[in-house]
C-alpha cells in the first residue's frame, strides 16, 4: 500500500524584517478587511502599527502556518512611540505585504 504524501508547508520568508521595512516604506502592503475592523475596535491607528512593524521584532514562537492560504502568519511585536505594546500579524501574497490583524497586548479581552 503507498503512503499518502506530505504535504510539506512553504519555507519562512528568509529575510522578514527587511520585507516587512520595505514594504511599509515603499507603501507596498494592504490591510486586510479584519485588520481595519480591529484597528477601529482597538483604536490602534495606521502610524502606530506602522512604526511597530519598522521597529518591532519578529515573536517567530506566534508565527502560523494558515494551511487554506498556503502561507506563513508572522507576529511583528513592539511598542508605539506612546509605550503601547503592541502585535501585528502579517502575510505575504504573491508580491505584497498583507496586514492581517493587530492586537493591543496591554488590554486583556
Amino acid at each position: 500500500m503507498a503512503k499518502k504524501p506530505v504535504k510539506k508547508r512553504p519555507a519562512k520568508v528568509p529575510d522578514l524584517l527587511e520585507r516587512i521595512k520595505a514594504a511599509v516604506e515603499n507603501g507596498t502592503y494592504f490591510d486586510m478587511t479584519h485588520a481595519q475592523e480591529r484597528s477601529v475596535e482597538r483604536q490602534i491607528t495606521r502610524p502606530e502599527y506602522e512604526y511597530v512593524l519598522l521597529n518591532g521584532y519578529h515573536e517567530k514562537r506566534k508565527d502560523d502556518y494558515k494551511e487554506k492560504y498556503k502561507a506563513w502568519n508572522y507576529a511583528i511585536r513592539g511598542k508605539t512611540i506612546d509605550k503601547r505594546n503592541i502585535r501585528v500579524v502579517v502575510s505575504f501574497d504573491e508580491n505584497d505585504l498583507l496586514v492581517i490583524t493587530v492586537i493591543d497586548l496591554d488590554v486583556e479581552d
